[in-house]
């Protein structure tokens, strides 16, 4: 475990420094072409192949971060079964999507994010809402951990939804509008060129893949204490921040705002109030038998 423990933190740093990289490329390097010219043909070269495939590097190191996190901390069941259900739903209203409009509204991806699933969706994409998506909801347990009531599981789903959301009204807006745009709206929608049924899909897809993972995890909200959620929110953050940057760069500011009280700012607070102790904590729902020793995640039982 120590050395896989050593390749998630690598890839963790390597993820935030692959983003620093994207800002100077699309802030700083492509509005002086005279920079660029400027190189030497290495140089160029290397500039151009950073461009071409800079977004794949940092989601791909990313997702593999969070992966390697996600198995050390809760076990390979709760990995697979949040990976798989996030990919494949996310993918499939991606497709659905780009193809028909909904439910994120008239779209289409454009290069930089690696290879496009049936010509259509970058496989980086749904690697991104797995990654996302688990960190938002293992800090959305955080609140509800003590609770016993029956809808805890359910408020648990939506608010971790309500913070991948919050990420997205900071990211999309950014990214659709920067001076090398990853995806564009056929339409201009009414938050900054963004529609405003991008958000009701969002939040829609993140709940239904989080209630898929949580009903494979036997309905179980599973509370890390404050170390174990640093690299969550570390994830998190690094994302929101990279997006609030590109967000003030190209002038928006509402969006930053409504982020930061709607996701960044609750992500800090869970991680804060969480126990400051070394051992997770798993929450049976109500009615549920206990989970035996060997099915639960690995942090439960001790290290």
């Amino acid at each position: 475990m120590k050395h896989l423990a050593a390749v998630e933190r690598f890839c963790l740093v390597a993820h935030l420094v692959s983003m620093a990289f994207g800002w100077a490329g699309l802030l700083l390097v492509l509005p002086h072409p005279e920079f660029i010219a400027a190189l030497p043909p290495l140089g160029q070269q290397a500039f151009s192949w950073s461009m071409a495939g800079g977004g794949v590097v940092y989601i791909l190191l990313g997702t593999v971060a969070v992966a390697l996190y996600a198995y050390r901390t809760l076990g390979l069941w709760c990995l697979l079964t949040f990976l798989i259900p996030s990919v494949v739903i996310s993918l499939s209203s991606e497709l659905l999507g780009t193809s028909t409009g909904f439910p994120f509204g008239a779209y289409g991806y454009l290069s930089g994010l690696g290879y496009k699933i049936a010509g259509l969706v970058p496989f980086t994409i749904p690697l991104s809402w797995f990654y996302m998506g688990l960190v938002s909801y293992l800090l959305a347990c955080v609140p509800l951990r003590r609770s016993r009531h029956l809808f805890a599981r359910l408020e648990t789903i939506v608010l971790g939804a309500l913070l991948l959301t919050a990420w997205d009204l900071v990211l999309d807006p950014a990214m659709s509008r920067t001076r090398v745009p990853f995806w564009e709206y056929y339409e201009a929608g009414a938050f900054f060129g963004t529609p405003l049924q991008n958000f009701a899909g969002w939040m829609g897809t993140g709940m239904v893949f989080m209630a898929v993972a949580a009903l494979f995890w036997r309905n179980r909200l599973v509370v890390l204490d404050r170390a174990d959620l640093t690299l969550p929110l570390w994830v998190y953050g690094g994302n929101f921040v990279y997006s609030l940057v590109m967000s003030l760069a190209a002038g928006i500011t509402l969006p930053v705002l409504l982020g930061g009280l709607l996701g960044l700012g609750p992500a800090v607070g869970f991680w804060w109030v969480s126990r400051p102790t070394t051992m997770p904590e798993v929450s049976e729902a109500v009615g549920a038998a206990p989970l035996p020793a060997a099915e639960l995640p690995l942090g439960a039982v001790g290290r």
